[in-house]
């Protein structure tokens, strides 16, 4: 399996806070997830996305995508033919704030916005889909400690599998993870990974995440790019 992380590093990403939870960098964590070979393209201010090149995508069975604020930065041109290749079966992971990216926006034809509040609140998730392979090895429900709140009404499409639901102190309830099929491909949509909070060294963040990595990932060769052939009859006419 090929997995490719594409991990905005705004400048944000500078504050102490962050580099409290992370003093590797959270791109090199989230790497570090999806094991030896895992590519990493770091996204940085004044840069387009341009790094995820097309040779790059067709040597990409999983793509992992966080963003935060430079979600306009990234080319239009870069978002099309990632969003091309998920059609065509790659799959395809959105993190936290990657709700709002434009490859996540396009694919999903919503404007996935949601109710937000950044107090650090513990979210209990909930798995409601026991027996999918992404909950294979991961209890009942679990805590993070410390999340930024995500509520409903959260503007996605009905998922195709609804997997976990999230619940905060606050009395918020969302739809934490959930799987979508567009063409060929699936997309697993996970909300935990706030840049402050050291949530992808939890053994079950990390467990969601390759899990739904081995759940994503094209069974075959991707299929060619579509269209609308004229074959020859395969019986005689």
């Amino acid at each position: 399996m090929k997995v490719t992380v594409f991990c905005e590093m705004s400048g944000g990403m500078e504050a102490e806070a962050v580099k409290k939870a992370y003093p590797e960098g959270m791109d090199r964590c989230l790497q570090g997830i999806f094991g030896p070979g895992t590519r990493l393209i770091s996204q940085h201010e004044g840069e387009d996305g341009s790094a995820l090149t097309e040779e790059i995508l067709n040597d990409t069975d999983v793509l992992v995508w966080w963003g935060h604020v430079l979600h306009h930065a990234v080319s239009d041109e870069v978002v099309e033919r990632a969003a091309d290749r998920v059609r065509r079966g790659m799959g395809l992971i959105v993190l936290h704030s990657g709700h709002m990216s434009k490859i996540f926006t396009r694919l999903l034809g919503t404007t996935c916005t949601l109710k937000w509040r950044e107090d650090g609140e513990k979210e209990r998730l909930w798995m409601v889909a026991p027996g999918h392979p992404i909950c294979a090895g991961l209890p009942e429900q679990f805590v993070i400690p410390h999340e930024e709140m995500y509520g409903e009404y959260f503007d996605i499409p009905t998922p195709d599998e609804l997997i976990f639901l999230g619940w905060f102190p606050g009395g918020e309830l969302f739809r934490a993870g959930c799987v979508f099929r567009r063409g060929h491909g699936r997309i697993f949509y996970f909300n935990a990974g706030h840049e402050s909070f050291p949530n992808y060294r939890q053994e079950e963040v990390r467990k969601v995440l390759t899990n739904a990595a081995g759940y994503v990932c094209p069974a075959q060769p991707l299929a060619p790019p579509f269209g609308c052939p004229s074959p020859a009859a395969l019986e005689k006419l």
